[in-house]
């Protein structure tokens, strides 16, 4: 079963105190910007984006196919929690650094902090709804042992409550066609890949079957999962820059060699920054003066390290 979001989320939302391991340990005290709206009722449905639905069925089947298809795997969800229902807006994958098993998966959280805060700079709002993780044979229902995690790390969600999804490949398809359907209201199924779908509040003892809806929508970090392998790269550095630096901006962007993720540093003069550009094998650096590009080569390859020589440098220019 995948891990809790813990740390990531306390540090973005101000939701989870728990980090990406095994075992979940006992929560700290949930902060007053945790406590649950007086307009949040238990769950009674999910609405799944088409383009969502589209990643997790596209990304599924690609595991299927791969070297670890033996493994679970999963995605972190980020929408809106809404009064009785959640609509579900962006995933997050474990990625390849994650550790898993065919009994588990743990995710690299540092790339699921880089990755909520390129999400959440379009909407404040979005916020971790819950997971979905696969399960290698016909397990259709989360676990025990999954039960003993999600059950403490629910209470740190909006509404106290999580959306918990379990993926098989064990269907047997009601036709040939590319085309998803669902035999249960909690059940979405294409091809031979299913996805059933609960919920779980705190203090409940058990999950309970949550309806699902597809509904024409994004998934707004599909972009970054072309480029996860720089990301999980840097993903420290990346953070520890966004915490101490304000306005720091991320984005996708085409690089020399194929999709790139590019931060952007804003200096105080409107059309000034430093633009950092990362792709799997290779970091680009460039001033960003009056709008025009110019190379930089900062002696250090930590990416936190070389954006301060280079903004040192410019205080050097400045004295």
């Amino acid at each position: 079963m995948l891990q809790a979001l813990g740390q990531i989320a306390s540090r973005l939302f101000g939701e989870l105190s728990q980090s990406l391991v095994r075992p979940r340990q006992e929560p700290a005290k949930r902060s007053p910007s945790a406590a649950t709206p007086a307009n949040i009722q238990p769950l009674r449905r999910v609405i799944v984006t088409d383009g969502v639905g589209r990643t997790l069925f596209d990304e599924y089947a690609a595991h299927q196919a791969g070297s670890r298809g033996d493994e679970e795997t999963g995605w972190v969800l980020l929408g809106l929690r809404q009064e009785e229902e959640a609509v579900v807006l962006a995933t997050l994958p474990a990625g390849a650094a994650r550790d898993a098993s065919v009994g588990h998966v743990q995710f690299s959280s540092g790339g699921q902090v880089v990755g909520c805060r390129y999400v959440r700079q379009s909407d404040r709002r979005l916020t971790i709804l819950g997971v979905v993780h696969t399960h290698p044979g016909s397990l259709r229902h989360p676990s025990d042992g999954d039960y003993r995690g999600d059950s403490i790390w629910v209470r740190q969600l909006r509404g106290r409550e999580g959306i918990f999804g379990i993926g098989t490949a064990d269907n047997s398809p009601a036709n040939g066609a590319d085309i998803a359907y669902q035999p249960r209201p909690n059940v979405q199924c294409l091809g031979k890949l299913r996805l059933s779908w609960y919920a779980l509040g705190h203090g409940e003892r058990n999950y309970r079957p949550l309806p699902a809806e597809f509904t024409l929508g994004p998934d707004l970090a599909r972009p970054l999962h072309s480029v996860w392998v720089p990301i999980e790269q840097h993903a420290e550095r990346i953070d520890r820059l966004c915490r101490q630096q304000a306005g720091i901006t991320l984005d996708v962007t085409a690089g020399r060699k194929g999709p790139a993720l590019t931060m952007n540093v804003p200096l105080a003069e409107p059309g000034n920054g430093i633009r950092v550009v990362l792709e799997e094998d290779e970091t680009c650096y460039y001033w960003l003066r009056d709008g025009e590009l110019v190379a930089a080569a900062p002696q250090d390859n930590r990416v936190d390290r070389a954006v301060y020589l280079l903004l040192a440098e410019l205080a050097a220019e400045a004295s």
